[in-house]
């Protein structure tokens, strides 16, 4: 069984669109998507400087179109030549902002909405940081119970619970140096170069600035054809609408990112694929997962692998075919 994953903000790197150019039809694409999110997403794949891309309002839909530029690489060639999404993918998840990727991998959007509703999102998010300063801090091993009383002690919220051993903490300056002078036992703490703290209270007007949009939007989203797990709870979306309502409220809510790994577990996921700009999302499913056979995607030379996975493991895939040999029997 395959779970195609979708990373979240922090996974850019300067560049990170450059190879993929190369590639035919991936510019055409690129066009549409930047038209789509009124940026040029072009220079900022390609030239921007990592402060640039730092700026959410760039890197949310940076992050996105990314992410469906490698899917759309991977379905292209070899044996998925021409297959729909729903055909090999089993079940799929996106941390904090790849929800909305995994909103158009599982066929509530299209690629073109995706990023465009992205781009509202990650407007919202960025008025919402530069009006209040805060900030994230990653605090790695400890006691699971011990991490989330020092969060709470320091002033702040568990904003992502990512399982694997960690936690990232979000709000203010202050209650970050009071968590820093101050770890858990067993636990470091790590400063993340992010603009605010995102899935905490610190995003209430974000989340109501994009609540509308993302209910406008719900109104004509498709429900999904994959199964899409919910970062709230790891359970599945059960309608379009449902899922946009979902995902604006996850803009203040903690990214329970081991609840979704639980999920995929006890669902019997056998291989984990992660679109570009791929790495964190394994790199967790290495500790946690045990026996899962995972491949990220990072550039180009990593579709091949992304394509054997795939074949090798897609239940929908083998389904179909299954399904039509009976036909022509």
């Amino acid at each position: 069984m395959l779970a195609v994953v979708c990373p979240g903000q922090g996974s850019q790197t300067p560049g990170m669109l450059t190879p993929w150019l190369d590639l035919p039809g991936v510019a055409e694409r690129l066009a549409s998507l930047s038209e789509a999110a009124g940026l040029d997403l072009a220079a900022h794949g390609t030239t921007s400087d990592a402060e640039t891309i730092r700026d959410t309002a760039v890197a949310q839909p940076l992050i996105v179109a990314t992410s469906l530029l490698a899917l759309r690489v991977v379905l292209d060639g070899g044996a998925l030549a021409g297959r729909d999404v729903a055909e090999v993918v089993d079940v799929t998840a996106g941390h904090s902002v790849g929800e909305v990727t995994a909103a158009a991998v599982a066929g509530v959007l299209d690629d073109a909405g995706a990023v465009a509703l992205v781009t509202r999102r990650a407007q919202a998010m960025a008025q919402a940081a530069a009006a209040a300063p805060s900030g994230m801090s990653a605090v790695v091993g400890g006691d699971p119970d011990e991490v989330l009383a020092a969060i709470e002690t320091a002033g702040l919220w568990p904003a992502n619970v990512n399982g694997a051993g960690q936690v990232v903490a979000g709000g203010s300056a202050q209650g970050l140096a009071t968590l820093a002078a101050n770890p858990p036992g067993r636990a470091r703490v790590i400063p993340l170069q992010v603009a605010g703290a995102f899935h905490t209270p610190f995003m209430d007007t974000a989340r109501e600035a994009f609540e509308p949009v993302a209910q406008a939007a719900g109104a004509s989203a498709a429900d999904p054809r994959v199964p899409f797990l919910a970062d709230a709870d790891g359970a599945a979306h059960r309608t379009g609408a449902e899922t946009l309502a979902r995902i604006a409220a996850q803009v203040t809510a903690p990214v329970r990112w081991d609840l979704i790994m639980e999920t995929l577990a006890a669902r019997g996921v056998t291989a984990i694929l992660e679109l570009a700009p791929g790495g964190v999302l394994t790199g967790l499913a290495k500790r946690a997962l045990k026996g899962v056979e995972l491949v990220a995607v990072k550039s180009p030379d990593d579709v091949e692998a992304a394509r054997d996975l795939v074949a090798r493991h897609s239940e929908s895939l083998r389904g179909a075919a299954a399904s039509t040999n009976g036909a022509r029997a």
